[in-house]
């Protein structure tokens, strides 16, 4: 198989597989433990207003809705993760999706938690690091436990992806 297709397909795969992972984990959590995630449509909402040059928020949350932003947030949550994944296998190589390794999958979930504290949190108005929530070490905490199970959902897809292809 081409090796730039193979890339393409298995960051799809592995992609969407390992924020299907985050994402069911955070399921768990929330009806078992009542604790929430982020609204995606706070994401939405944050990527709605890029078109009006807005990139920064004082408060995301009491920012002017934009229709359809929660489908946009969902939308960008799996892309995102689409782009972890490619990066993933950039750095290690496709041959890595036919023998998968824990340690680089757990490496880059931790790594991305780098997006959200420096990046999206920042923008949304919460502070880097989430420094100006309530609790921001309770969001810096989340952050890194989301993203460390995304990367085990990348290792744990990408194994899955080799048994079907070998």
């Amino acid at each position: 198989m081409n090796t730039f297709f193979e890339l393409i397909i298995f960051s799809i795969i592995i992609g969407i597989g390992a924020t299907l992972i985050m994402d069911i984990y955070a399921l768990f959590l929330r009806y078992i433990f009542n604790i929430f995630s982020l609204d995606m449509g706070i994401v939405g909402r944050w990527i709605g207003h890029f078109k009006h040059g807005v990139f920064v928020h004082q408060n995301i949350i009491q920012a002017e809705k934009i229709k359809g932003e929660r489908i946009i947030g969902w939308v960008a949550h799996y892309l995102i993760g689409i782009s972890f994944a490619f990066l993933l296998l950039l750095i290690c190589g496709v041959k890595w999706a036919y023998n998968p390794t824990f340690l680089p999958a757990l490496a880059i979930g931790i790594l991305t938690t780098i997006a959200p504290w420096f990046m999206m949190q920042p923008a949304f108005g919460f502070g880097i690091a989430a420094s100006k929530t309530p609790n921001p070490l309770v969001a810096r905490l989340k952050s890194l436990q989301a993203h460390t199970v995304y990367g085990i959902g990348l290792y744990l897809t990408a194994l899955f992806l080799s048994i079907i292809v070998s």
